[in-house]
């Protein structure tokens, strides 16, 4: 199960693995917190009066097209987007979005799909949403917490039976490490880099680069998280960064998403390739 803020974080954050595994035969299921209902349109092709007002449909329709693409379950949350806000200093959220509500109700949602669904892996967010939008933080919790008390039977007594999943991953979509190679690889074959003022002003952690544990290889598949992509099209501009690399360059250089290794009820040591390494056919009989 990907647990993830808004429609588009599923095909911009793990999407190529998520293809992976669904071609293997894993059912896997994408739990989207909210409806991206105050989300910007990014695609200045659809800057359109009919759109902006259609907008809280059209997302749910481009999320369809992206589910079937991947060919994952989906369920909304059914909470609303908080936004991005902007200014110095920021204003409060609007009332009753996602970022506000408190994270012990929140996840009661979650709880309730994981039993439900009684996936043996969780992703989410990391402690810092990936980028601090309010609503990738705010998920990052939920997630965290309904990972947590989805097996104890003590709690949240009228969500389903108890169901605690194996391991729990932070996605780690764009590591430095990652980008530099990128880079390289966009200057070699004598082409324009869309990285070049980014590493500039980058701030290297390499705390944070060491916390990625597990690289999943899924190049095969960077043409199906390409397709989910452009499903987006309020998000997605597709002559824009997103697709400034070459999939040949991307494939050849880095062909893995990476994921940190969280929590683990089972025995997996790291560094891994696999989502699912030490989790046996029927680990919970």
């Amino acid at each position: 199960m990907h647990v993830h803020a808004h429609p588009d974080d599923e095909s911009s954050k793990g999407a190529a693995s998520t293809a992976k595994y669904v071609a293997e035969g894993v059912d896997v299921h994408v739990a989207t917190c909210t409806g991206g209902e105050r989300g910007s349109i990014l695609n200045p092709k659809m800057e359109r009066p009919d759109i902006l007002e259609n907008i809280t449909e059209i997302r749910r329709q481009e999320m369809e097209r992206a589910r079937d693409i991947l060919g994952v379950r989906q369920d909304w949350l059914g909470f609303v987007d908080s936004g991005w806000p902007e200014g110095d200093p920021k204003p409060p959220l609007p009332e009753g979005c996602f970022g506000l509500v408190p994270v012990e109700e929140a996840a009661e949602r979650l709880v309730a799909l994981i039993r439900s669904f009684r996936p043996h892996v969780v992703t989410t967010y990391d402690e810092n949403g990936g980028y601090p939008h309010p609503d990738h933080i705010q998920c990052h919790l939920v997630s965290v917490a309904a990972f947590e008390a989805a097996g104890d039977p003590e709690r949240y007594t009228d969500a389903g039976e108890p169901w605690q999943p194996l391991k729990l991953y932070y996605h780690h979509g764009w590591s430095w490490a990652k980008i530099n190679a990128l880079h390289e690889a966009m200057l070699a074959h004598d082409l324009e880099s869309p990285y070049t003022e980014r590493l500039e002003n980058w701030e290297r952690d390499h705390d944070w680069d060491n916390r990625i544990t597990t690289r999943v290889p899924c190049g095969d598949y960077f043409g199906v998280r390409d397709q989910a992509l452009l499903a987006h099209a309020t998000q997605i501009d597709p002559d824009g960064f997103w697709f400034a690399i070459p999939r040949e360059i991307q494939q050849s250089t880095w062909p893995t998403e990476d994921y940190e290794l969280v929590v683990s009820h089972v025995d997996s040591p790291t560094p891994e390739d696999d989502l699912f390494a030490g989790i046996t056919p029927d680990p919970q009989s």
